[in-house]
Protein backbone atom coordinates (compact mmCIF):
# COMPACT_ATOMS: atom_id res chain seq x y z
CA UNK A 1 0.00 0.00 0.00
CA UNK A 2 2.69 2.59 0.82
CA UNK A 3 4.86 1.86 -2.00
CA UNK A 4 1.79 2.68 -4.30
CA UNK A 5 1.29 5.91 -2.14
CA UNK A 6 4.34 7.06 -2.84
CA UNK A 7 4.18 6.51 -6.10
CA UNK A 8 1.02 8.40 -6.71
CA UNK A 9 1.69 11.36 -4.23
CA UNK A 10 4.39 11.31 -6.76
CA UNK A 11 3.12 11.90 -9.68
CA UNK A 12 0.81 14.47 -8.09
CA UNK A 13 4.18 16.22 -6.76
CA UNK A 14 5.21 16.23 -10.35
CA UNK A 15 1.68 17.63 -12.08
CA UNK A 16 1.22 20.13 -9.68
CA UNK A 17 4.56 21.84 -10.34
CA UNK A 18 4.72 21.62 -13.57
CA UNK A 19 1.07 23.26 -13.03
CA UNK A 20 2.67 26.00 -10.54
CA UNK A 21 5.44 26.68 -13.29
CA UNK A 22 2.84 27.52 -15.96
CA UNK A 23 0.93 29.39 -13.22
CA UNK A 24 3.68 31.68 -12.43
CA UNK A 25 3.89 32.75 -16.29
CA UNK A 26 0.73 33.49 -16.98
CA UNK A 27 0.57 35.94 -13.59
CA UNK A 28 4.06 37.77 -13.96
CA UNK A 29 2.71 38.12 -17.48
CA UNK A 30 -0.98 39.21 -17.23
CA UNK A 31 -1.79 36.37 -20.19
CA UNK A 32 -2.26 33.29 -21.53
CA UNK A 33 -0.13 34.57 -24.71
CA UNK A 34 2.55 36.59 -23.18
CA UNK A 35 3.57 33.15 -21.33
CA UNK A 36 3.92 31.18 -24.30
CA UNK A 37 7.28 32.54 -24.60
CA UNK A 38 7.97 31.64 -20.64
CA UNK A 39 6.62 28.51 -21.49
CA UNK A 40 8.83 27.43 -24.48
CA UNK A 41 12.24 28.60 -22.30
CA UNK A 42 11.05 26.31 -19.74
CA UNK A 43 10.05 23.32 -21.73
CA UNK A 44 13.92 23.75 -23.51
CA UNK A 45 15.15 24.37 -19.74
CA UNK A 46 14.02 21.10 -18.35
CA UNK A 47 15.06 18.93 -21.48
CA UNK A 48 18.21 20.21 -21.16
CA UNK A 49 18.04 19.35 -17.42
CA UNK A 50 16.94 15.26 -18.01
CA UNK A 51 19.08 15.36 -21.12
CA UNK A 52 22.80 17.30 -20.51
CA UNK A 53 22.51 17.94 -17.19
CA UNK A 54 21.33 14.22 -15.90
CA UNK A 55 24.79 13.21 -18.24
CA UNK A 56 26.65 15.31 -16.59
CA UNK A 57 25.41 14.25 -12.92
CA UNK A 58 25.74 10.64 -13.66
CA UNK A 59 29.86 11.38 -14.32
CA UNK A 60 29.99 13.04 -10.74
CA UNK A 61 27.70 9.63 -9.61
CA UNK A 62 30.74 7.44 -11.51
CA UNK A 63 33.46 9.73 -10.32
CA UNK A 64 32.19 9.23 -6.75
CA UNK A 65 31.96 5.47 -7.35
CA UNK A 66 35.36 5.27 -8.26
CA UNK A 67 36.60 7.43 -5.78
CA UNK A 68 33.84 6.43 -2.89
CA UNK A 69 34.53 9.97 -1.26
CA UNK A 70 31.96 12.60 -1.38
CA UNK A 71 34.67 15.56 -0.68
CA UNK A 72 33.49 18.87 0.44
CA UNK A 73 34.17 20.26 -2.94
CA UNK A 74 32.23 17.76 -4.61
CA UNK A 75 29.48 18.49 -2.26
CA UNK A 76 29.72 22.56 -3.12
CA UNK A 77 29.76 22.16 -5.96
CA UNK A 78 26.13 20.07 -6.04
CA UNK A 79 25.18 23.04 -3.88
CA UNK A 80 26.30 25.39 -6.25
CA UNK A 81 24.53 23.80 -9.23
CA UNK A 82 21.07 23.83 -6.71
CA UNK A 83 21.56 27.56 -6.42
CA UNK A 84 22.23 28.10 -10.30
CA UNK A 85 19.41 26.11 -11.85
CA UNK A 86 17.04 28.07 -9.74
CA UNK A 87 18.41 31.34 -10.60
CA UNK A 88 18.30 30.06 -14.55
CA UNK A 89 13.93 29.58 -13.54
CA UNK A 90 14.12 32.53 -11.59
CA UNK A 91 15.87 34.76 -15.08
CA UNK A 92 13.47 32.55 -17.45
CA UNK A 93 10.32 33.56 -15.43
CA UNK A 94 8.76 31.13 -13.65
CA UNK A 95 9.33 30.23 -9.39
CA UNK A 96 13.57 29.87 -8.20
CA UNK A 97 12.27 26.66 -6.48
CA UNK A 98 11.37 25.02 -9.59
CA UNK A 99 15.13 25.03 -10.87
CA UNK A 100 16.05 23.36 -7.61
CA UNK A 101 13.46 20.83 -8.09
CA UNK A 102 14.22 19.98 -11.40
CA UNK A 103 18.24 19.45 -10.49
CA UNK A 104 16.77 17.37 -7.82
CA UNK A 105 14.94 15.50 -10.12
CA UNK A 106 17.79 14.99 -12.67
CA UNK A 107 20.10 12.94 -10.13
CA UNK A 108 20.86 9.58 -10.49
CA UNK A 109 18.41 7.97 -8.44
CA UNK A 110 20.07 4.65 -8.28
CA UNK A 111 23.38 6.52 -6.66
CA UNK A 112 25.51 5.71 -3.51
CA UNK A 113 26.00 9.53 -4.21
CA UNK A 114 22.46 9.96 -3.60
CA UNK A 115 22.33 8.66 -0.49
CA UNK A 116 25.41 10.34 0.95
CA UNK A 117 24.25 14.04 0.23
CA UNK A 118 21.00 13.23 1.68
CA UNK A 119 22.81 12.15 4.87
CA UNK A 120 25.06 15.17 4.74
CA UNK A 121 21.67 17.44 3.85
CA UNK A 122 19.16 16.35 5.53
CA UNK A 123 19.56 16.48 9.43
CA UNK A 124 20.26 20.30 8.55
CA UNK A 125 17.36 20.51 6.58
CA UNK A 126 14.68 18.74 8.68
CA UNK A 127 16.46 20.71 12.12
CA UNK A 128 16.97 24.04 11.10
CA UNK A 129 15.50 24.57 7.53
CA UNK A 130 11.91 23.39 7.66
CA UNK A 131 11.37 24.60 11.15
CA UNK A 132 12.30 27.60 9.86
CA UNK A 133 9.93 27.52 6.92
CA UNK A 134 6.94 26.31 8.84
CA UNK A 135 7.47 29.95 11.12
CA UNK A 136 7.76 31.87 8.18
CA UNK A 137 4.44 30.17 6.73
CA UNK A 138 3.30 30.95 10.56
CA UNK A 139 4.00 34.63 10.42
CA UNK A 140 2.09 35.03 7.42
CA UNK A 141 -1.10 32.92 8.54
CA UNK A 142 -3.41 35.85 10.47
CA UNK A 143 -6.28 33.66 12.23
CA UNK A 144 -7.54 36.84 12.99
CA UNK A 145 -8.85 37.84 9.62
CA UNK A 146 -11.42 34.83 10.30
CA UNK A 147 -13.55 37.43 12.32
CA UNK A 148 -17.07 36.29 11.05
CA UNK A 149 -19.14 33.79 11.05
CA UNK A 150 -19.28 33.66 7.45
CA UNK A 151 -15.53 33.34 6.86
CA UNK A 152 -15.14 30.55 9.08
CA UNK A 153 -18.22 29.24 7.52
CA UNK A 154 -16.42 29.45 3.89
CA UNK A 155 -13.14 28.39 5.56
CA UNK A 156 -15.17 24.52 6.59
CA UNK A 157 -16.75 25.09 3.02
CA UNK A 158 -12.86 25.08 1.47
CA UNK A 159 -11.87 22.25 3.99
CA UNK A 160 -14.68 20.11 2.88
CA UNK A 161 -14.07 20.11 -0.69
CA UNK A 162 -10.79 19.72 -0.77
CA UNK A 163 -10.89 16.09 1.39
CA UNK A 164 -14.11 15.39 -1.11
CA UNK A 165 -12.17 16.35 -3.64
CA UNK A 166 -8.82 14.64 -3.22
CA UNK A 167 -10.46 11.18 -1.63
CA UNK A 168 -13.49 10.54 -3.38
CA UNK A 169 -11.48 10.78 -6.77
CA UNK A 170 -8.71 8.66 -5.20
CA UNK A 171 -11.28 6.32 -3.83
CA UNK A 172 -13.33 5.43 -7.10
CA UNK A 173 -9.92 5.61 -8.85
CA UNK A 174 -8.54 3.33 -6.64
CA UNK A 175 -11.65 0.78 -7.18
CA UNK A 176 -11.66 1.34 -11.20
CA UNK A 177 -8.06 -0.34 -11.16
CA UNK A 178 -9.67 -4.01 -8.63
CA UNK A 179 -8.58 -2.62 -5.36
CA UNK A 180 -10.94 -3.29 -2.88
CA UNK A 181 -12.76 -1.14 -0.49
CA UNK A 182 -10.37 -1.11 2.73
CA UNK A 183 -7.20 -0.28 0.79
CA UNK A 184 -9.07 2.05 -1.72
CA UNK A 185 -10.14 4.14 1.39
CA UNK A 186 -6.49 3.93 2.94
CA UNK A 187 -5.14 5.44 -0.38
CA UNK A 188 -7.78 8.26 -0.55
CA UNK A 189 -7.38 8.63 3.08
CA UNK A 190 -3.33 8.87 2.47
CA UNK A 191 -3.51 10.91 -0.90
CA UNK A 192 -5.91 13.76 0.89
CA UNK A 193 -2.68 14.98 3.32
CA UNK A 194 -1.15 18.57 2.46
CA UNK A 195 1.49 19.52 3.99
CA UNK A 196 4.98 20.89 2.62
CA UNK A 197 4.13 21.22 -1.12
CA UNK A 198 0.79 22.88 -0.48
CA UNK A 199 2.29 25.34 1.94
CA UNK A 200 5.46 26.00 -0.73
CA UNK A 201 2.46 26.75 -3.27
CA UNK A 202 0.60 29.18 -0.97
CA UNK A 203 3.48 31.05 0.26
CA UNK A 204 4.34 31.65 -3.87
CA UNK A 205 0.90 32.37 -4.63
CA UNK A 206 0.51 35.00 -1.80
CA UNK A 207 4.08 36.55 -2.93
CA UNK A 208 2.68 37.18 -6.46
CA UNK A 209 -0.50 38.36 -5.08
CA UNK A 210 -2.63 35.72 -6.80
CA UNK A 211 -4.47 34.89 -3.46
CA UNK A 212 -5.04 37.28 -0.56
CA UNK A 213 -4.47 37.07 2.90
CA UNK A 214 -7.20 35.97 4.05
CA UNK A 215 -7.82 32.83 1.70
CA UNK A 216 -4.24 31.91 2.47
CA UNK A 217 -5.15 31.66 5.79
CA UNK A 218 -7.88 29.87 5.08
CA UNK A 219 -6.03 27.21 2.77
CA UNK A 220 -3.23 26.96 5.57
CA UNK A 221 -5.86 25.50 8.34
CA UNK A 222 -7.18 23.28 5.20
CA UNK A 223 -3.21 21.80 4.69
CA UNK A 224 -2.99 21.74 8.03
CA UNK A 225 -5.96 19.65 9.15
CA UNK A 226 -6.01 17.79 6.34
CA UNK A 227 -2.34 16.50 7.35
CA UNK A 228 -3.29 16.10 11.12
CA UNK A 229 -6.62 14.04 10.28
CA UNK A 230 -4.85 11.10 7.66
CA UNK A 231 -3.22 9.10 11.09
CA UNK A 232 -6.41 8.63 12.85
CA UNK A 233 -8.59 8.33 9.67
CA UNK A 234 -5.92 5.92 8.17
CA UNK A 235 -6.04 3.89 11.38
CA UNK A 236 -10.02 3.51 11.65
CA UNK A 237 -9.95 2.98 7.35
CA UNK A 238 -7.39 0.14 7.45
CA UNK A 239 -6.34 -1.01 11.02
CA UNK A 240 -3.04 -2.50 11.93
CA UNK A 241 -4.76 -5.69 12.66
CA UNK A 242 -5.44 -5.90 8.64
CA UNK A 243 -2.70 -4.74 7.68
CA UNK A 244 -1.15 -8.20 9.86
CA UNK A 245 -3.74 -10.50 8.85
CA UNK A 246 -3.06 -8.96 4.99
CA UNK A 247 0.78 -9.97 5.61
CA UNK A 248 0.11 -12.87 7.95
CA UNK A 249 -1.56 -14.92 4.77
CA UNK A 250 2.16 -14.80 2.60
CA UNK A 251 4.21 -15.29 5.82
CA UNK A 252 7.76 -15.01 3.69
CA UNK A 253 7.25 -12.81 1.03
CA UNK A 254 5.16 -10.04 3.08
CA UNK A 255 5.33 -8.86 6.66
CA UNK A 256 4.17 -5.84 8.64
CA UNK A 257 5.88 -3.17 10.51
CA UNK A 258 4.98 -2.99 13.87
CA UNK A 259 6.54 0.86 15.03
CA UNK A 260 3.64 2.92 14.95
CA UNK A 261 2.61 4.76 11.84
CA UNK A 262 5.37 3.56 9.80
CA UNK A 263 3.13 0.84 8.77
CA UNK A 264 5.68 -0.58 5.93
CA UNK A 265 4.55 -3.36 3.63
CA UNK A 266 7.27 -4.98 1.04
CA UNK A 267 8.57 -7.83 -0.46
CA UNK A 268 11.17 -10.13 0.18
CA UNK A 269 13.36 -10.67 -2.55
CA UNK A 270 14.44 -14.26 -2.29
CA UNK A 271 12.19 -16.81 -4.55
CA UNK A 272 13.78 -19.73 -2.29
CA UNK A 273 11.96 -18.19 0.81
CA UNK A 274 8.66 -19.77 -0.88
CA UNK A 275 8.58 -23.58 0.76
CA UNK A 276 6.07 -25.89 0.74
CA UNK A 277 4.81 -26.66 4.34
CA UNK A 278 5.47 -30.45 4.14
CA UNK A 279 8.72 -30.35 4.31
CA UNK A 280 10.00 -32.77 6.64
CA UNK A 281 12.20 -31.05 9.73
CA UNK A 282 12.66 -26.91 9.80
CA UNK A 283 14.88 -25.06 11.18
CA UNK A 284 14.40 -21.22 11.40
CA UNK A 285 18.20 -19.59 12.05
CA UNK A 286 18.29 -15.82 12.64
CA UNK A 287 21.31 -14.56 11.77
CA UNK A 288 22.85 -11.33 13.30
CA UNK A 289 25.49 -11.07 11.23
CA UNK A 290 26.44 -12.88 8.29
CA UNK A 291 29.84 -12.62 8.46
CA UNK A 292 30.31 -13.78 11.76
CA UNK A 293 27.75 -16.75 12.60
CA UNK A 294 29.34 -19.43 9.98
CA UNK A 295 29.18 -21.98 12.92
CA UNK A 296 25.64 -21.46 14.15
CA UNK A 297 24.60 -22.24 10.39
CA UNK A 298 27.18 -25.51 10.48
CA UNK A 299 25.30 -26.31 13.91
CA UNK A 300 21.73 -26.37 12.00
CA UNK A 301 23.13 -28.29 9.44
CA UNK A 302 23.99 -31.33 12.11
CA UNK A 303 20.91 -30.90 13.65
CA UNK A 304 18.78 -31.13 10.56
CA UNK A 305 20.17 -33.04 7.71
CA UNK A 306 19.91 -37.36 7.41
CA UNK A 307 19.14 -39.49 5.56
CA UNK A 308 15.68 -40.61 7.47
CA UNK A 309 14.34 -37.37 7.31
CA UNK A 310 13.97 -34.05 4.64
CA UNK A 311 14.83 -30.42 6.03
CA UNK A 312 15.04 -27.19 5.32
CA UNK A 313 17.05 -24.29 7.38
CA UNK A 314 16.18 -20.86 6.64
CA UNK A 315 18.51 -18.60 7.54
CA UNK A 316 16.42 -15.15 8.62
CA UNK A 317 17.70 -12.14 8.56
CA UNK A 318 15.70 -9.10 9.91
CA UNK A 319 17.09 -5.90 8.63
CA UNK A 320 16.74 -2.63 10.96
CA UNK A 321 16.36 0.52 8.89
CA UNK A 322 17.81 3.56 10.12
CA UNK A 323 15.11 6.24 10.64
CA UNK A 324 17.86 8.81 11.07
CA UNK A 325 16.98 9.92 7.37
CA UNK A 326 13.82 10.02 5.60
CA UNK A 327 15.09 8.43 2.19
CA UNK A 328 15.71 5.42 4.01
CA UNK A 329 12.17 4.08 4.52
CA UNK A 330 11.55 4.16 0.86
CA UNK A 331 10.35 0.90 -0.57
CA UNK A 332 13.69 1.13 -2.79
CA UNK A 333 16.05 1.57 -0.23
CA UNK A 334 14.67 -1.29 1.66
CA UNK A 335 15.05 -3.42 -1.60
CA UNK A 336 18.35 -2.56 -2.24
CA UNK A 337 19.47 -3.57 1.78
CA UNK A 338 17.55 -6.57 1.25
CA UNK A 339 19.00 -7.48 -1.78
CA UNK A 340 22.51 -7.10 -0.44
CA UNK A 341 21.73 -8.74 2.71
CA UNK A 342 20.55 -11.82 0.55
CA UNK A 343 23.86 -11.40 -1.45
CA UNK A 344 25.86 -12.00 1.69
CA UNK A 345 23.56 -15.17 3.11
CA UNK A 346 24.18 -16.61 -0.10
CA UNK A 347 27.95 -16.26 0.11
CA UNK A 348 27.71 -17.67 3.75
CA UNK A 349 25.87 -20.71 2.47
CA UNK A 350 28.47 -20.94 0.11
CA UNK A 351 31.75 -21.51 2.75
CA UNK A 352 29.42 -24.31 4.43
CA UNK A 353 30.93 -28.23 4.21
CA UNK A 354 29.87 -30.37 3.21
CA UNK A 355 28.83 -29.09 0.05
CA UNK A 356 25.67 -31.38 -0.59
CA UNK A 357 24.32 -29.71 2.76
CA UNK A 358 23.96 -26.40 1.40
CA UNK A 359 20.88 -27.69 -0.97
CA UNK A 360 18.75 -27.49 2.02
CA UNK A 361 19.17 -23.98 2.92
CA UNK A 362 16.26 -21.10 2.06
CA UNK A 363 17.31 -17.85 2.87
CA UNK A 364 14.49 -15.69 4.35
CA UNK A 365 15.43 -11.37 4.04
CA UNK A 366 12.58 -9.54 5.88
CA UNK A 367 12.42 -5.87 7.21
CA UNK A 368 11.54 -5.93 10.91
CA UNK A 369 11.79 -2.65 13.67
CA UNK A 370 11.40 -5.07 16.76
CA UNK A 371 13.29 -8.65 15.87
CA UNK A 372 11.63 -10.39 19.05
CA UNK A 373 8.27 -10.13 17.69
CA UNK A 374 9.35 -10.52 14.29
CA UNK A 375 10.90 -13.98 14.51
CA UNK A 376 7.87 -14.81 16.34
CA UNK A 377 5.50 -14.10 14.23
CA UNK A 378 7.58 -15.91 11.13
CA UNK A 379 8.54 -18.55 13.40
CA UNK A 380 4.54 -19.30 14.08
CA UNK A 381 3.66 -18.70 10.39
CA UNK A 382 6.63 -20.89 9.07
CA UNK A 383 6.00 -24.02 11.44
CA UNK A 384 9.19 -24.31 12.34
CA UNK A 385 10.21 -27.42 14.19
CA UNK A 386 13.59 -25.42 15.90
CA UNK A 387 14.59 -21.53 16.22
CA UNK A 388 18.46 -22.09 16.51
CA UNK A 389 19.60 -18.62 17.79
CA UNK A 390 22.92 -16.90 17.76
CA UNK A 391 24.19 -15.78 21.61
CA UNK A 392 24.53 -12.02 21.25
CA UNK A 393 26.10 -10.49 24.72
CA UNK A 394 23.28 -8.59 26.50
CA UNK A 395 24.43 -4.65 26.63
CA UNK A 396 22.57 -3.55 30.13
CA UNK A 397 22.13 -6.73 32.42
CA UNK A 398 25.36 -9.08 33.97
CA UNK A 399 23.26 -12.46 32.44
CA UNK A 400 25.11 -14.10 29.85
CA UNK A 401 21.72 -14.66 28.53
CA UNK A 402 19.62 -11.95 28.85
CA UNK A 403 19.43 -8.65 26.44
CA UNK A 404 17.42 -9.60 23.07
CA UNK A 405 18.43 -13.12 23.58
CA UNK A 406 15.67 -13.09 26.31
CA UNK A 407 13.14 -11.31 24.91
CA UNK A 408 13.15 -13.91 21.86
CA UNK A 409 13.01 -17.04 24.32
CA UNK A 410 9.80 -15.66 25.88
CA UNK A 411 8.27 -14.52 23.10
CA UNK A 412 8.85 -16.77 20.31
CA UNK A 413 6.10 -19.92 20.36
CA UNK A 414 8.52 -22.86 19.48
CA UNK A 415 10.91 -25.20 20.66
CA UNK A 416 14.45 -23.05 20.59
CA UNK A 417 17.79 -23.60 21.54
CA UNK A 418 20.78 -20.72 21.83
CA UNK A 419 24.40 -21.95 20.62
CA UNK A 420 27.73 -20.24 22.44
CA UNK A 421 29.87 -21.13 20.05
CA UNK A 422 33.54 -21.48 20.94
CA UNK A 423 35.40 -20.72 17.46
CA UNK A 424 36.90 -24.01 17.44
CA UNK A 425 35.39 -25.49 14.81
CA UNK A 426 35.55 -28.94 16.58
CA UNK A 427 32.42 -30.46 15.55
CA UNK A 428 33.55 -30.11 11.95
CA UNK A 429 37.20 -30.62 12.09
CA UNK A 430 37.18 -33.87 14.35
CA UNK A 431 36.37 -37.21 13.11
CA UNK A 432 35.12 -38.27 16.60
CA UNK A 433 33.58 -35.98 18.38
CA UNK A 434 31.29 -35.96 21.44
CA UNK A 435 28.53 -34.44 23.06
CA UNK A 436 27.87 -34.38 26.96
CA UNK A 437 24.01 -33.55 28.24
CA UNK A 438 23.69 -32.57 31.88
CA UNK A 439 20.47 -34.16 32.99
CA UNK A 440 18.25 -32.45 35.78
CA UNK A 441 14.72 -34.22 34.72
CA UNK A 442 13.01 -31.29 33.18
CA UNK A 443 10.75 -31.15 29.77
CA UNK A 444 14.11 -28.92 28.64
CA UNK A 445 16.82 -31.31 29.20
CA UNK A 446 14.22 -33.96 27.36
CA UNK A 447 14.33 -31.39 24.24
CA UNK A 448 18.65 -31.18 25.02
CA UNK A 449 18.71 -35.02 24.71
CA UNK A 450 16.51 -34.80 20.83
CA UNK A 451 18.67 -32.86 19.61
CA UNK A 452 21.77 -34.71 20.72
CA UNK A 453 19.95 -37.82 19.26
CA UNK A 454 19.21 -35.60 16.09
CA UNK A 455 22.94 -35.61 16.10
CA UNK A 456 24.21 -38.85 16.08
CA UNK A 457 22.11 -39.81 13.47
CA UNK A 458 24.34 -38.13 10.69
CA UNK A 459 27.66 -39.01 12.25
CA UNK A 460 28.25 -42.71 13.23
CA UNK A 461 31.62 -41.80 15.30
CA UNK A 462 29.12 -39.01 17.44
CA UNK A 463 28.89 -40.24 20.79
CA UNK A 464 26.66 -38.97 23.50
CA UNK A 465 27.24 -38.76 27.45
CA UNK A 466 24.29 -38.51 29.09
CA UNK A 467 25.31 -37.06 32.78
CA UNK A 468 22.26 -37.53 34.97
CA UNK A 469 23.11 -34.44 37.84
CA UNK A 470 21.89 -35.30 41.60
CA UNK A 471 21.63 -32.13 43.71
CA UNK A 472 19.55 -30.04 46.05
CA UNK A 473 17.63 -28.73 42.65
CA UNK A 474 16.78 -32.35 41.86
CA UNK A 475 14.09 -35.05 43.25
CA UNK A 476 16.20 -37.78 42.47
CA UNK A 477 18.37 -39.28 39.70
CA UNK A 478 16.08 -41.47 37.50
CA UNK A 479 15.34 -40.28 34.21
CA UNK A 480 11.81 -38.76 32.81
CA UNK A 481 9.38 -41.17 31.45
CA UNK A 482 9.57 -39.44 28.16
CA UNK A 483 13.28 -40.10 28.12
CA UNK A 484 12.92 -43.34 29.45
CA UNK A 485 10.25 -44.31 26.72
CA UNK A 486 12.77 -42.48 24.18
CA UNK A 487 15.61 -44.69 24.98
CA UNK A 488 13.63 -47.66 24.57
CA UNK A 489 12.09 -47.25 21.51
CA UNK A 490 15.68 -46.07 19.99
CA UNK A 491 17.59 -48.17 17.07
CA UNK A 492 20.11 -50.24 18.63
CA UNK A 493 23.15 -48.80 16.95
CA UNK A 494 22.27 -44.95 18.58
CA UNK A 495 21.71 -46.35 21.95
CA UNK A 496 25.02 -48.12 21.46
CA UNK A 497 26.62 -44.79 21.12
CA UNK A 498 25.03 -43.17 24.25
CA UNK A 499 26.76 -43.30 27.37
CA UNK A 500 24.64 -42.66 31.07
CA UNK A 501 26.12 -41.54 33.99
CA UNK A 502 25.92 -39.87 37.40
CA UNK A 503 26.74 -36.74 38.90
CA UNK A 504 25.73 -36.53 42.89
CA UNK A 505 26.59 -33.32 44.56
CA UNK A 506 25.38 -30.31 46.31
CA UNK A 507 27.15 -27.83 43.78
CA UNK A 508 27.56 -30.37 40.36
CA UNK A 509 28.60 -27.27 38.51
CA UNK A 510 32.46 -27.21 38.53
CA UNK A 511 32.14 -31.25 37.75
CA UNK A 512 29.80 -30.42 34.44
CA UNK A 513 32.57 -27.47 33.60
CA UNK A 514 35.46 -30.26 33.99
CA UNK A 515 33.73 -32.81 32.06
CA UNK A 516 32.95 -30.07 29.20
CA UNK A 517 36.35 -29.42 28.80
CA UNK A 518 36.71 -32.85 27.13
CA UNK A 519 33.98 -32.79 24.80
CA UNK A 520 33.04 -31.26 21.70
CA UNK A 521 29.68 -30.18 22.29
CA UNK A 522 27.79 -29.36 25.39
CA UNK A 523 23.43 -29.14 25.30
CA UNK A 524 21.20 -27.95 28.69
CA UNK A 525 18.20 -27.40 29.37
CA UNK A 526 17.32 -23.99 30.39
CA UNK A 527 16.53 -24.78 33.95
CA UNK A 528 13.74 -25.99 36.02
CA UNK A 529 12.98 -22.33 37.15
CA UNK A 530 11.71 -21.37 33.37
CA UNK A 531 8.27 -19.45 33.20
CA UNK A 532 7.71 -19.76 36.72
CA UNK A 533 9.94 -16.86 38.46
CA UNK A 534 12.31 -13.70 37.30
CA UNK A 535 15.27 -14.09 36.05
CA UNK A 536 13.64 -16.81 33.66
CA UNK A 537 17.69 -18.18 33.74
CA UNK A 538 18.17 -19.54 36.97
CA UNK A 539 21.72 -19.65 38.35
CA UNK A 540 22.23 -23.00 37.02
CA UNK A 541 21.86 -22.37 33.81
CA UNK A 542 23.79 -19.27 34.03
CA UNK A 543 27.00 -20.16 35.79
CA UNK A 544 27.51 -23.17 33.05
CA UNK A 545 27.07 -20.44 30.47
CA UNK A 546 29.53 -18.68 31.95
CA UNK A 547 32.27 -21.19 33.29
CA UNK A 548 31.54 -23.71 30.38
CA UNK A 549 35.14 -24.51 28.02
CA UNK A 550 32.94 -26.28 25.43
CA UNK A 551 30.98 -24.92 22.81
CA UNK A 552 27.57 -24.37 24.29
CA UNK A 553 23.83 -25.13 23.13
CA UNK A 554 21.32 -23.84 25.83
CA UNK A 555 17.20 -25.64 24.84
CA UNK A 556 14.37 -24.19 25.74
CA UNK A 557 10.99 -26.68 25.51
CA UNK A 558 7.69 -24.40 24.25
CA UNK A 559 5.41 -27.29 24.00
CA UNK A 560 5.23 -30.84 25.95
CA UNK A 561 3.95 -32.48 22.52
CA UNK A 562 6.79 -31.61 20.17
CA UNK A 563 9.09 -34.12 19.00
CA UNK A 564 11.86 -34.26 16.97
CA UNK A 565 12.49 -38.12 16.50
CA UNK A 566 9.35 -39.21 16.09
CA UNK A 567 9.94 -39.99 12.58
CA UNK A 568 12.99 -42.33 14.04
CA UNK A 569 10.81 -43.74 16.21
CA UNK A 570 8.08 -44.68 14.11
CA UNK A 571 11.15 -45.87 11.67
CA UNK A 572 12.27 -48.42 14.46
CA UNK A 573 9.01 -49.71 15.09
CA UNK A 574 8.29 -50.61 11.85
CA UNK A 575 11.05 -52.56 11.69
CA UNK A 576 10.76 -54.61 14.70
Amino acid sequence: MLPLALTCAAVDDVTAWCLLAVAIAVTRTNSMIGAVPIIIYSVLYIGAMLTVGRWLLKILSTYYDRTGKLSQLMLAGIYMAVVLSALITEAIGIHLIFGAFLLGAAMPKNSRLVREIAEKTEDFVLIFLLPVFFAYSGLKTQIGLLNSPELWLLCSAVLGVAIVGKYVGTYYAARSCNLNRQEASALGWLMNTRGLTELIVLNIGLELGVISPILFTMLVIMALVTTFMTSPLLEWAYPKKSIRLHSQSDPVQGFENSSGSDNLALQSTTETAQIPISIGYRILVPVANPNTQKGLLQLATLIAQNDRQSAIINPLSLIELEEDYLFQSTPFEANRLIDRRLQQLNTLIATLEPIESRAIFQPIVQIGYDVAQKTAVIAALDQANLVLLGWHRPTFTNNRLGGRVAQMLGSTPADMAVFIDANDDSLIKRSNQTILVPYTANDHDDLAVEIAIRMLLNNQNRRLELVQVVSNQTKDGELSIELNSLLENLPAEICARITISTIEDIDPIPKIVEISGQVDLTIIGIGRAWGRRKPIFDHYTDRIAIQCTSSLLIARRYSQFSSHLSFVLEDNKGRQ
